[in-house]
């Protein structure tokens, strides 16, 4: 099967074998380099390559047998009124339901049960799982995933993840076996089967949430429907309760009311300090004072880490091994590839601009200076009119750096990882061109539901309001000053989805602002991507509800006010424009590339003036 017919026809027998056992006669089936997944009546699998073996069978066979037996099994509906809104919760949710779905989907066909095997023992390679030695790099989910997997198909866990399960199997397996044996009999009821993997979440000791299901708003909420990649439950699981219509809803409203009383005490103290906005004699440039946290003496009730040991910021070659890094940017630039021709013409038309902001320019209609050739008519048309002469000036086009602060929250696995990454290549390159420094950042969290952050707050009593419950870990992608050859291999890290954890936008933009303010350049401008409010299940389970929330306004209202710093916010997916005051919202993780160059066009056209300006043009626009 070497040529491109025998291809061909290996594509039709797997979409017309995914119909037959989805029981969808017209479903769409298309082959490309997207994400493999449903949407309404469509299923994406990966193009096979033209050289195809028995590893690329496998799991391109692997992936239609997967969305199959979903499509047969599974109602989304269902599944979303159900879910908890706790994010660990949901995840561990996810991968139980996906247990189920792969027990009934195999039950009497062993073919698809070897398939099946083939991509999740793909899938934990790419996570990394054969290295893992400690148990805090591998999420609970997965390992729930596998043993639920184990209980109700007899399979074991894939050679890849056999040690990663066996490092949480003792403190996991006693306290679930009697849940497993329940699930077991109830794999063809997905409503009580539901119900049971509630049970089992909270035996876990998970936050379930603050939702409260009950017999009856199973059967008659409305609920939101997943339209999105719903093969892919790890992905759906973890953005958190912001996805909720109802719960969006409730938190927003807290949100806001906490943020009226942070205006009218925290916010007006912080104001009245020496270099605020109103402050003529701050030396431009300076690093201006961060926003006060607890502990500080200038806030005793604000955000406060409840210990910052266990915190890190690394650069992304020290988090992967070489030749990892280098499979991960094959992938990328795989995925790079497919995209080349859209992108590219965005950025040489972002460079474009750059470069004419950066020649010299001419003044026209002077008395002396070089003689302007193109008014020569004038000796004819108007003869008594003295001749016209032009003289070219420098552009005043400022030294500038630009960062581009990266959400590497699980929310972003899939599609809207790989465009930001993706994204980030190519506008690398091309303000590199300009001679325009860019810096590479990313935030996430080293565990899920806490790590050692939280450990240590159990040990020391579990004191009420906590702060920060968890251990971030910032990553250095590309430095500022470290050219984009020396760093390209370092942006394929963002495709192992071992590293996207939980999300913690305010210390991330506090981080990534800070590093811009120890540059020389004279304009700094910060660019964050993300696709959702701040969301970590550890924290948020033991402190106000929007205490992240409250905490990135805050830092995102010093930065706007007092800084020399230009912050701009994309959203995919997420409306951050309650955040940023110069925000855009995506709904299509595909518009991210226009949307940065777009974004940043605009800014380089604005006219940059002197460092005061900013908060004139602030002044002038309100």
């Amino acid at each position: 099967m070497q040529d491109e017919e025998g291809v061909e026809e290996f594509k039709r027998a797997t979409a017309g074998c995914l119909r037959t056992m989805a029981g969808e006669e017209e479903l769409d089936v298309t082959f490309g380099a997207e994400t493999p997944g449903l949407s309404a009546q469509r299923a994406r699998l990966p193009a096979p390559p033209r050289d195809l073996n028995s590893d690329d069978v496998a799991r391109v066979r692997g992936e239609a047998d997967n969305l199959a037996i979903k499509l047969r099994h599974h109602d989304e509906r269902l599944h979303s009124q159900l879910r908890p809104s706790g994010q660990s919760a949901r995840e561990i949710f996810d991968m139980v339901e996906q247990s189920r779905v792969e027990a009934l989907g195999t039950a009497h066909r062993p073919g698809v049960g070897r398939n099946l095997a083939v991509i999740l023992e793909d899938q934990y390679q790419r996570k990394g799982f054969e290295s893992v030695t400690d148990r805090r790099d591998v999420a609970m989910s997965d390992v729930v995933r596998l043993l639920t997997r184990e209980a109700f198909t007899g399979m074991p866990p894939p050679p890849a993840a056999a040690a990663a399960v066996d490092l949480w199997r003792p403190e996991i397996g006693a306290k679930i076996a009697e849940d497993l044996n329940s699930l077991r009999a109830l794999l063809g009821d997905q409503q009580a089967f539901a119900k049971a993997a509630r049970q089992l979440i909270d035996d876990l000791d998970v936050e379930l949430g603050d939702d409260s299901m009950s017999d009856d708003n199973s059967d008659d909420s409305e609920g939101d429907d997943d339209s999105g990649d719903s093969d892919d439950s790890a992905d759906s699981g973890t953005r958190g309760m912001s996805e909720d219509g109802d719960e969006s809803e409730m938190t927003t409203a807290e949100m806001e009311a906490g943020d009226e009383t942070m205006e009218s005490d925290d916010i007006s103290d912080m104001d009245m300090e020496p270099g605020g906005a109103d402050d003529e004699t701050t030396t431009p440039g300076a690093p201006p004072s961060p926003p006060p946290m607890a502990g500080d003496g200038r806030n005793d009730k604000g955000y406060r880490p409840f210990t910052s040991e266990f915190d890190e910021v690394v650069a992304a070659a020290d988090l992967c091994d070489s030749d990892e890094l280098s499979r991960l940017r094959g992938l990328l630039d795989q995925q790079i590839a497919h995209l080349q021709g859209v992108i590219a013409k965005l950025a040489n038309r972002l460079q474009r601009r750059l470069m004419a902001k950066q020649n010299r320019s001419w003044e026209f209609d002077l008395d002396e200076g070089i003689l302007d050739a193109g008014r020569l008519s004038r000796v004819v048309t108007t003869p008594l009119q003295p001749l016209s002469f032009k003289l070219e000036h420098d552009t005043d086009f400022r030294d500038t750096v630009v960062t581009l602060l990266i959400d590497n929250s699980g929310s972003m696995r899939g599609r809207p990882i790989s465009i930001a990454a993706i994204c980030a290549d190519i506008l690398a390159r091309t303000l590199e061109r300009c001679a325009v420094k860019v810096e590479i950042l990313g935030f996430t969290t080293r565990a899920w539901k806490g790590g050692s952050a939280r450990e240590q707050w159990i040990a020391a009593g579990k004191p009420a309001n906590p702060g920060r419950l968890n251990d971030l870990r910032h990553i250095v992608y590309k430095a500022a000053d470290a050219p984009w050859r020396r760093a390209r291999k370092s942006l394929g890290l963002m495709l192992r989805e071992g590293i996207l954890k939980e999300n913690i936008d305010g210390e991330a933009l506090m981080w990534a602002h800070q590093r811009l303010l120890a540059r020389p350049e004279e304009r700094r401008i910060l660019m964050v991507i993300s696709d959702g409010a701040p969301v970590d299940d550890s924290t948020l389970s033991v402190n106000p509800g929007n205490y992240l929330e409250r905490h990135l306004r805050e830092v995102i209202r010093y930065i706007e006010t007092r800084s020399p710093v230009e912050l701009i916010a994309i959203g995919i997916g997420h409306d951050v424009t309650r955040y940023y005051r110069r925000a855009v919202t995506i709904v299509d993780a595909e518009q991210l590339g226009g949307t940065m160059m777009d974004q940043l066009t605009a800014l380089f056209e604005e006219d940059s003036g002197r460092p005061g300006d900013k908060r004139r043009r602030r002044a002038d626009a309100a």
